[in-house]
Order: C-alpha cells, then structure tokens, then sequence
C-alpha cells in the first residue's frame, strides 16, 4: 500500500550532518522510504526559537538557521538522486512514483521566518516549498499558537497572517494549521479559498489537549475540501491516565482513525506521521515497517477507504492546493 506522509522532521537531522542514506538511529531513513513504500514524504523544516532553539542547541536565529536548513536538504536531494526526487506538484508525485521514485515535498514547521514581509511567501515557493504552518509553540508574526489557556488559544490570526493565507492560496502553498490556535484556525478557515491541512494532528474528543482538533475543527477541514494527518505521537492520543511510558500502538492510532473517519467522513483523514519529531517509541518502528499500518488500516476500514488514508486523500488535497 503507497503511503503519503505529511509530516517529517527528518531535516534537523540533515542540519546536523547526518545523511539520508545509511540512517540508522531515527524513524526515516531512505532505505526505510523505500521498504515502507512511501510514495511521497513531506520534509519539514523546524524553524527552532526561545526554548526550542536551546533545547536542540542552535546558536543562530531563525533566517539563518532556515537558511542551513535548505542547504541540507538541497543536498540531501542531490545525494539520493535516482531513488529520491522533489515534488512541486500532483502531477510530479505520481510521475515520480511511475519512475520508482520516492517524491519530497518540502514544507515549513512555523513561518516565523515570513517576519512580517509578503514578498518571503514568494521567496519560500521559489524554494519549493509547499505547504507552512502557520504557527509552531510560539506567538510570530502570523499569529498565536494553540494554548492550553482557553483566552489564549481562542487569539485569532495577525493581518499579516491573513494576507499570507490569501498569498499562499494564490501561488498554491498548503496552509498547515497544526500547532494554530483554535482562533487562528477559525480565521483560516474564514479566509482561505482553497482547501488546507491538519498536517500532524489528532482527535480532542479522545485525547483532551489543545493541541488536537475538536470534532467542529474536523468537520471543517473536511468541508474546505482538506485534510488531516495523523500524528503518531503517544501524548497526542491517550488522555494522561491512559498513556504507558511512550509507547504508541497501532490499535490507538486506528481509535482515533476511526473517530475521524465518524465525524469528517473517509474523504478527510491522512497520515502525518512526525516522524523524528517525537520520541515515541513505534509499534512498527519507523517508515521502514510502516506497512503493517498499512495493513492493520485496511483490515479496520477496507481496502477503498484504506487506500485513500493512506495516500489517495493527500494526493487529492495536494492536487487540488498546490495544482496538477
């Protein structure tokens, strides 16, 4: 079964100096791509600032440290050419896919690198860049993030927020509005003309933090024509008193598929995996295993509704973003 995941930080670890090819230590390796039968990855790049930034031991602020990040990746691309190619639209992930390639689409974790200027959402399509999260854990120039604070997480978008989502609609960037406040995410959904995306996220009704959506959230995103992507991450799908260590098993992630599917419908749900982003320890252990998943999907859902989870749904969603 292809996969299409909308989430990844793998990048941080090309930032790092690691190599795509012969990683051993993470979720994502290209090895891994390729045995787990990724049709296309989503590479984010994890704009670290405040604690996070300290936290993972970056000394530069956030436009050089995008700026170290693309470089990486760039040559990541370059290094797994002929087994890894980018993807800047639809149309490229299913040629690449009839090629046996695996497809890379970059995308933004946090546009606090946008700073207030317009002009940085073309810079960040000239990149290749296709889908920004508005927001990660910390107030920018766009707006505020999700906040366990009900005042704070029912702030809204900037204007400036606004006006990119208008941008990015217009040049065919995804609007991600995991991590947004629930009051950014209700201007999103106001303002956005073209579908967007939950690109990591899960089901509040199951697992009660503000992080995930709330049924109203999902309905809407389905209704934009968008998706959500599942979020691998044990804290986002066990209330508190539930959770075992750190363990995510694959029957939790089918639970709140399963809610999903009940509330947006089967044309609504995807996988994002945040792979390498979260410390999780994997029923299947990372991409490379990620067909048993698969299979536990479509022996829950059925092969139709299977194979749009697992990838049909995004490539629909992208194609209808960020163009054919």
């Amino acid at each position: 079964m292809k996969i299409i995941d909308l989430h990844c930080d793998t990048v941080m670890r090309f930032y790092d100096g690691e190599h795509l090819d012969g990683m051993t230590a993470g979720h994502v390796s290209l090895e891994g791509l390729r045995q787990g039968e990724t049709m296309a990855q989503c590479f984010a790049i994890f704009v670290p600032t405040y604690g996070a930034a300290e936290r993972h031991g970056v000394p530069v602020g956030p436009g050089e440290y995008f700026d170290r990040a693309y470089e990486a990746y760039l040559r990541e691309l370059e290094l797994c050419r002929g087994k890894l190619a980018p993807a800047y639209t639809a149309a490229d992930i299913v040629q690449n896919d009839a090629r046996g390639l695996v497809s890379s689409i970059l995308t933004v974790e946090d546009g606090v690198t946008l700073d207030g200027k317009i002009e940085n959402v073309d810079d960040y399509f000239k990149k290749g860049v296709r889908m920004v999260a508005l927001t990660w854990n910390y107030e920018n120039s766009l707006g505020y993030p999700q906040n366990s604070d009900p005042e704070k997480h029912a702030l809204g978008l900037k204007p400036f927020g606004i006006d990119c989502v208008r941008r990015m609609n217009e040049l065919g960037i995804a609007v991600d509005v995991s991590h947004l406040s629930e009051g950014g995410f209700w201007d999103v959904a106001k303002n956005s003309k073209k579908p967007f995306i939950a690109s990591h996220s899960c089901c509040r009704a199951l697992c009660d933090i503000s992080r995930n959506l709330t049924d109203e959230q999902l309905r809407a995103v389905a209704e934009s024509g968008g998706v959500v992507g599942l979020n691998y991450c044990n804290y986002f799908l066990h209330p508190v008193a539930d959770r075992e260590d750190s363990f995510t098993a694959i029957s939790e992630l089918l639970r709140h598929l399963r809610h999903m599917v009940n509330i947006a419908g089967t044309e609504a749900v995807a996988l994002g995996s945040d792979y390498d982003g979260i410390g999780s320890r994997l029923e299947w252990g990372g991409c490379a295993g990620q067909q048993s998943l698969a299979e536990a999907i479509i022996g829950a859902f059925g092969v139709d509704t299977g194979e749009k989870i697992c990838h049909k749904n995004a490539l629909r969603a992208l194609r209808d973003i960020i163009g054919e």
